[in-house]
C-alpha cells in the first residue's frame, strides 16, 4: 500500500508512452528447466524443511505444507525489520507475531529494503547495512519462533522506504540520463542494481539461525515488489518484460520459494472485456494487467489487494461490500480456471483516519473478504489465502495509517479473526 494513494488522483500526470518493444521470449530450453526447478525441491539443511516445519508447496490452485493442505491467514506489518533494527523499538517485533499467533493467524507480509535513509538496509547499491541485516536475520528467526511464515517484499513502488524513485536517484548520481522513475523497469543498470539486492537477500545466511534465507521455510514467498505501476507504457509490455526478467533471475538462485508479484490485481489491455470490473477506467491504464502478468512463467500466487475505500471513495457502504465480494469472485475464477493458481488477497483494509468508516463497517469489510474466500476454498476451487492491512501492536500508535488493528483496542475485531481461523481448521 501506498501512504497516500496518490496515484488514484484525476489530476496524476501522465508521462508520453515510449515506442512499445517486444516482450522477450524465453528459450524453450530454458523453460523447461525452469518449469522443472519450480517443482523439484532444493535439499534444505538437517532440520530446515522436516516434519510441521516443511516448506509451503504449491500443487496447482492449492497451498501444501507437510502433507496437508495450507492456508494463509495472514496479516500485513511492514516495519518490522525497520523496528528489529532498534533495541528500544525490537520488543515490538515480538509483540506483533506473538498477538496475531495468538489470534491463530499464520504468515505475515513484511518488507526486506529500506533503500537509502534512516535504518537503510541498501545503503547504495551494492551496498548494505550489516546491523540491519541482522535486524531482517532476527525478524525471520522470530516468526519461525512464533511458527509465522513470511512473504518478503523486496522492492516498492511507492517513496516509502526508498522504493523505485531510490534506484532512480542513485542511477541519475551515477551520472545515467534518467528522466522519470518508470526508468526503474527499464534501465539496464537499475535493473542490475536491483538484481544485485535480490541475490544478497536470497543468499544471505542468518546470523541466528545459521540458515541461508533461500533454505529457510519460515519464509512462504517472495514479492517482486509492492504495487508497481508503469504510467509511462499504459500496454503493459515494459513492466511484463520486466516482471518476466526478474522472475527468472530469482527462480535462478531460489527455485524452491513461492514467488508472487506484488500487483492489485487490475485488469489491463489483455483482457479487455474485464477492463469493466476494474473500480474506474483509470486504474486500466497503469501498466498492470491481472492475466498477463500472472502468466509469467515461474510466478506462482495471483497477488491481490483489495482497497475500495479509495478506489470507491464516493459508494455507499452497501456498494463497497458488492464490489468486493465482485472483485474477489472475478479474480478467484481467473485464478483457478485460466491461471490455476493459488490467489493471494496481499492487502485488504478500511482506513478509519478520516471518520467516513467506522469500526462496525471495517468489520463487516473483513467478513466479507473472508466469507468469500472461505466458501472458494471450501467447495475446493482454489487455495491461497487473505492478509489483512494492517495489525499493530500496543505502543505503535504512532505508526497507524488510518488501517491499523490493534488488538487491545478491538475486541469484536480480534474475535472475527479468531473466528476466521476456526472455520478453516473445520
Amino acid at each position: 500500500m501506498e501512504s497516500a494513494w496518490e496515484w488514484n488522483s484525476p489530476t496524476c500526470p501522465r508521462l508520453a508512452a515510449p515506442p512499445l518493444r517486444a516482450t522477450p521470449r524465453v528459450s524453450l530450453l530454458r523453460c523447461f528447466l525452469l518449469a522443472a526447478s519450480c517443482c523439484i525441491p532444493r535439499a534444505m539443511p538437517p532440520g530446515a524443511g522436516e516434519g510441521e516445519w516443511a516448506a509451503v508447496e504449491r500443487r496447482g490452485p492449492h497451498l501444501w505444507a507437510s502433507g496437508r493442505p495450507f492456508v494463509v491467514h495472514g496479516f500485513n506489518t511492514y516495519w518490522l525489520m525497520y523496528f528489529a533494527a532498534d533495541p528500544a523499538t525490537r520488543p515490538a517485533v515480538t509483540a506483533a507475531l506473538a498477538d496475531a499467533a495468538r489470534a491463530g493467524l499464520n504468515v505475515c507480509r513484511t518488507w526486506a529494503f529500506n533503500d537509502g535513509g534512516y535504518r537503510a538496509l541498501q545503503l547504495k547499491p551494492f551496498s548494505y547495512d550489516e546491523e540491519v541485516f541482522q535486524a531482517l536475520d532476527f525478524v525471520i528467526s522470530e516468526a519461525r519462533n512464533h511458527k509465522m511464515r513470511l512473504i518478503l517484499s523486496l522492492c516498492n513502488n511507492w517513496e516509502d522506504y526508498g522504493g523505485k524513485a531510490q534506484y532512480v536517484r542513485w542511477g541519475k548520481d551515477a551520472g545515467l540520463d534518467l528522466t522519470f522513475d518508470d526508468t526503474f523497469f527499464s534501465d539496464a543498470t537499475i535493473k542490475s542494481y536491483y538484481k544485485a539486492f535480490v541475490k544478497a537477500v536470497l543468499t544471505r545466511k542468518n546470523t541466528i539461525t545459521n540458515v541461508a534465507y533461500m533454505d529457510d521455510p519460515t519464509i512462504l514467498a517472495w514479492e517482486l515488489i509492492n504495487e508497481p505501476h508503469c504510467h509511462s507504457d499504459p500496454s503493459g509490455n515494459t513492466l511484463q518484460a520486466w516482471i518476466e526478467e526478474m522472475v527468472s533471475y530469482v527462480k535462478s538462485i531460489d527455485p524452491v520459494h513461492l514467488l508472487e508479484i506484488g500487483v492489485e490485481g487490475f485488469y489491463g489491455p489483455s483482457t479487455p472485456e474485464l477492463l469493466h470490473v476494474n473500480p474506474d477506467a483509470y486504474s486500466g491504464t497503469i501498466g498492470t494487467d491481472f492475466i498477463r502478468n500472472h502468466r509469467a512463467l515461474g510466478i506462482d500466487l495471483a497477488s491481490v489487494h483489495i482497497y475500495s475505500d479509495n478506489w470507491l471513495p464516493h459508494s455507499e457502504e452497501d456498494s463497497h461490500l458488492q464490489f468486493v465480494k465482485t472483485w474477489m469472485q472475478q479474480h478467484i475464477d481467473d485464478a483457478a480456471n485460466l491461471l490455476g493458481m493459488p490467489i493471494l488477497i496481499g492487502e485488504f483494509g478500511v482506513s478509519l483516519k478520516h471518520g467516513k468508516f467506522g469500526h462496525k463497517f471495517r468489520e463487516a469489510f473483513m467478513e466479507t473478504v473472508y466469507s468469500t474466500f472461505l466458501s472458494f476454498w471450501k467447495s475446493g476451487v482454489i487455495g491461497g489465502g487473505c492478509l489483512v492491512w494492517q495489525l499493530f501492536p500496543e505502543s505503535t500508535e504512532h505508526m497507524d495509517d488510518g488501517y491499523a488493528v490493534f488488538f487491545s483496542k478491538s475486541p469484536s475485531t480480534l474475535k472475527l479473526l479468531t473466528d476466521h481461523s476456526r472455520s478453516l481448521e473445520s
